[in-house]
């Protein structure tokens, strides 16, 4: 049998802000032959938000390393600190926040795999700095 082994480093993954934060996903079907999901760190600067969004075909696991996240989950909201984690469900709207006054980090996994990367992601509002609702997809 044959292992895809390979050390990835913050630095070597272009950041994602396209929803909000800088996100990297750092172990993916990509970047490592990943077979049954993704995993990836993020930041959020005071008052920086990931936009609300859905996944249809997957769980998403949340564990904040540093700093304060406020997570709204359809009509919940759950504040994490350093080393809470938290299980969002397939399916559930969620909005990411910094409410804090310190830059707060964060480490996601999402399992398992959509059939498709443009399916696993539905946003809900729009994204920062644009006026239009995106459509599914990215």
């Amino acid at each position: 049998m044959s292992h895809f082994i390979r050390k990835i480093t913050k630095d070597t993954v272009a950041p994602n802000t396209k929803r909000g934060g800088d996100l990297r996903v750092m172990l993916s079907p990509l970047s490592v032959a990943a077979t049954s999901g993704f995993m990836g760190i993020g930041t959020l600067q005071p008052g920086e938000y990931i936009s609300e969004h859905y996944h249809p075909h997957s769980e998403e696991f949340l564990c904040v390393t540093r700093g304060l996240v406020l997570v709204r989950l359809e009509s919940r909201e759950i504040t994490l600190g350093p080393d809470d984690a938290l299980l969002v469900p397939i399916g559930v709207r969620h909005r990411i926040e910094n409410p804090g006054d310190t830059t707060a980090a964060l480490v996601f996994s999402l399992s398992p795999l959509a059939p498709r990367p443009d399916l696993g992601h539905v946003d809900c509002e729009p994204l920062p700095g644009e006026g239009a609702l995106p459509q599914v997809g990215g």
